[in-house]
């Protein structure tokens, strides 16, 4: 297994659960650890930040991507950011199913995109469901906020501080609580 292989079969939302897969998974969430460790040990230069960013996502991140570590993640290689993107400390991507950050977003602290679901029976709950998460441009997601799997938040929309996003959000809406639900729109 490769890492164009995984994401094609994450694009196809098939159920994680082969041993190749499992193997893959485990591998790169070693080198993730590794990376991650490295990026939150000790204080480092935007610069820095970004090239470690660069060393784990796979790619050459923005210039204008701003990160305060720490930053968490389990995977790594399936992050897509934007231009002029902030992440502030302690957040958690979870991002095997795919996190996609549009142009100009805000991500508060202490955020959580988790996307990945298990199943509900007990003999079967090892096995897991990608579905990505998306956001649009200039989303705001307030602290301790956590989207999850399969969620698409609109263009200009924004999370309140820690809302449980379950379901897509439309553009240019506000929304908050536990799941969350719209409050107003902008």
């Amino acid at each position: 297994m490769n890492i164009e292989e995984f994401k094609e079969n994450v694009k196809m939302r098939k159920p994680l659960n082969t041993e190749s897969i499992l193997q893959f998974m485990t591998e790169m969430s070693n080198e993730a650890r590794r990376i991650t460790f490295r990026l939150n040990a000790s204080f480092h230069t935007p610069e820095e930040v970004r090239a470690l960013l660069s060393e784990l996502f796979g790619y050459r991140v923005p210039e204008s991507l701003r990160v305060f570590p720490p930053f968490y993640t389990d995977f790594g290689k399936n992050i897509s950011v934007g231009e002029d993107v902030f992440i502030n400390a302690c957040c958690h991507f979870q991002d095997h199913g795919g996190v996609t950050i549009g142009d100009g977003c805000q991500i508060g602290h202490n955020v959580v995109f988790a996307t990945l679901n298990h199943e509900l029976a007990p003999e079967m709950r090892k096995f897991t469901h990608p579905a990505p998460i998306v956001l649009e441009k200039n989303v705001w997601i307030g602290s301790n906020a956590t989207i999850l799997p399969g969620v698409t938040i609109g263009e200009n929309a924004v999370i309140a501080a820690g809302a449980v996003v379950t379901k897509d959000v439309k553009a240019n809406t506000i929304v908050g609580g536990v799941p969350a639900k719209i409050i107003k729109s902008i």
